[in-house]
């Protein structure tokens, strides 16, 4: 789909091992679109995106549509895209959630950057170069789009800015988290990196991108922020209680693991990387237990203040 003289000078810059990994395969970059029940925005989205590719992306890109037991008229949208767009493709799953979407559908790629956006497109895709630029050139290991970092253009309301700095105030504090936005849905990571992490991860919804973030950060890996421009897709709903009490579950599974070594991440990058910083016990420890109750607290009271309201079911 992309022009080869971009690819090309991308393997003369990078290093060595980088322009022999490049070498290797036949796509640089798998972006992957996971959807369940997206009839009304997946062809309009798809095609955009296509368009994005050729005209402006000059690195070789697939995008795959990943269905998650959709049971609309979303698989057989994909398939018509599949026919009608080169490098396109579409791959059903029976099973419902993003998270098991994209392990399964990374699992098999043989891309040299897997990647991942949100069906809405809510983010800007002129970041998309940005976003993956680091990566190809072997300087980084992970890329997210963030909204919450300096340079971030927003359009959502309170609430759902509230909701989203409260979940991540809590992460810093329970996981000792680096990263700013663990939930944009906007990501990217090297085949390398993702093959040692998948292994790792249990979550099959929403809270898979934070269990890949953490584990990539106490892995060592070096992990690129992108300032997004990012506006609310005011149209979809997702249910706040459950998705809320999903992400405590998972934070809870994922830091007593760590905490007790049933989690053993590999030493992929940086010997002492950010999220390490907390693990040990004493004092410090405990002001963490603390600081998360109270995040919690804020979290928690902005979650589930009058039931269900309207979020993004993409990012929170």
């Amino acid at each position: 789909m992309m022009g080869m003289t971009s690819d090309s000078l991308l393997r003369e810059a990078a290093p060595l091992g980088e322009r022999q990994h490049l070498a290797t395969c036949g796509t640089a970059v798998d972006i992957v679109i996971p959807v369940r029940n997206e009839e009304r925005d997946l062809g309009p989205s798809v095609r955009r995106l296509h368009a994005f590719l050729r005209d402006e992306f000059p690195f070789s890109a697939r995008i795959t549509i990943a269905d998650n037991a959709s049971d609309d008229g979303t698989w057989s949208q994909a398939l018509v895209l599949e026919t009608e767009l080169d490098g396109v493709r579409a791959v059903r799953l029976e099973r419902p959630g993003r998270g098991g979407a994209l392990r399964s559908v990374w699992s098999q790629s043989d891309a040299a950057i897997f990647a991942y956006m949100d069906v809405d497109l809510s983010t800007d895709l002129n970041a998309l170069l940005p976003l993956l630029a680091p990566l190809l050139s072997g300087h980084s290991d992970v890329a997210i789009g963030t909204r919450l970092a300096r340079g971030a253009r927003v359009i959502r309301g309170p609430r759902r800015e509230a909701i989203s700095r409260c979940y991540n105030l809590l992460l810093h504090a329970s996981l000792g988290t680096g990263f700013s936005d663990a939930q944009c849905g906007f990501k990217a990571i090297r085949a390398d990196a993702a093959r040692a992490l998948l292994p790792l991860t249990r979550d099959t919804g929403w809270f898979f991108d934070t269990e890949l973030l953490v584990l990539a950060e106490r892995a060592g890996l070096r992990i690129h922020e992108v300032p997004v421009d990012w506006i609310d897709d005011a149209d979809s709903r997702v249910k706040l209680l459950a998705t809320a009490l999903a992400d405590l579950r998972g934070i809870v599974r994922l830091g007593t693991g760590l905490a007790r070594g049933t989690i053993r991440v590999p030493a992929l990058g940086d010997p002492a990387p950010p999220g390490s910083r907390q693990s040990g016990g004493g004092p410090a420890r405990r002001r963490g237990v603390l600081a998360t109750i109270v995040r919690f607290g804020l979290y928690r009271s902005w979650v589930f203040r009058g039931g269900s309201h309207r979020l993004n079911r993409k990012s929170k």
